[in-house]
């Protein structure tokens, strides 16, 4: 009777041992599941940026699973088999940043056009139903991104500068932490020299509609971007020597990386 009883006891320890193990295995493949999913998540918060030069000024951005259009212009032909935009950013009046044709042979349906007061002023009525304007300072929140309306202008001040503050606007897009800066059409401003946390910078640089590589490559030292991107760098006498930005930047920060797109597809080497 002994022997039964000790048998007996050995059984029921033996069992909650047993289940003692399988319900550590559980939670640990719970924690690890909760731990995939949560590099998951922080892969989708860190998505890359694609940048997809059209011309000069003009792009496709490509941020994870969303995209928007910077300043389109070119007809709707200079956008095909581009993923339809999400939203689309208009920095200022001039042709080589806004066209309405190109705007009205898009499927603008559901598609956010964030634009100045100058810009609205200048586009047809019929687009008015799309339009959202944004003053500088001015915030704004499209899908899951938070987009900063940030002055744009030529310097000295002057009404009769080739961009008079207030009239355009830069862009702050930001999204799960990240920032992505588009300088418009500007000058070394203190806007711009007064940026934080900026991942990516496209940052302007041809004369006399903008600003000298010097000018530019100082600005930019000044707010520090992680990546900075030369783009709008022809001018009345030809293209803006980036390569020489590109070396003047890192002469003064090693840490940022700057990076060459093909703005100019026909631009002769």
């Amino acid at each position: 009777m002994k022997y039964l009883l000790t048998l007996l006891a050995a059984g029921i320890l033996f069992t909650g041992c047993k289940n003692e193990n399988k319900e550590n295995e559980d939670k640990e493949a719970k924690t690890e599941n909760t731990s995939e999913v949560a590099q998951n998540e922080t892969a989708a918060d860190t998505a890359s940026i694609d940048i997809q030069p059209i011309s000069h000024a003009t792009a496709v951005i490509n941020w994870g699973d969303a995209t928007f259009y910077l300043d389109p212009v070119g007809g709707a032909e200079a956008f095909e088999g581009m993923e339809k935009p999400d939203f689309i950013l208009i920095t200022d009046i001039h042709g080589d940043h806004m066209s309405a044709e190109t705007l009205q042979a898009m499927d603008l349906e559901g598609v956010h056009v964030i634009v100045p007061q100058a810009v609205k002023d200048q586009l047809p009525e019929e687009l008015n139903s799309v339009l959202r304007t944004l003053d500088n300072g001015a915030t704004t929140k499209v899908m899951d991104f938070y987009i900063e309306a940030i002055p744009m202008y030529n310097l000295p001040e002057d009404p009769d500068a080739f961009h008079t503050k207030g009239r355009g606007n830069g862009y702050v897009v930001e999204r799960n932490g990240q920032r992505l800066y588009i300088a418009g059409d500007t000058e070394d401003i203190p806007e711009m020299r007064n940026m934080k946390d900026i991942d990516i910078a496209l940052v302007p640089m041809n004369l006399p509609y903008t600003m000298t590589v010097e000018d530019a490559a100082d600005g930019v030292l000044a707010f520090a971007p992680k990546k900075v991107i030369p783009f709008h760098f022809r001018g009345k006498d030809g293209f803006a020597d980036v390569e020489k930005f590109k070396t003047l930047v890192n002469e003064g920060n090693q840490d940022i990386e700057v990076e060459m797109l093909e703005w100019y597809p026909d631009r002769a080497e």
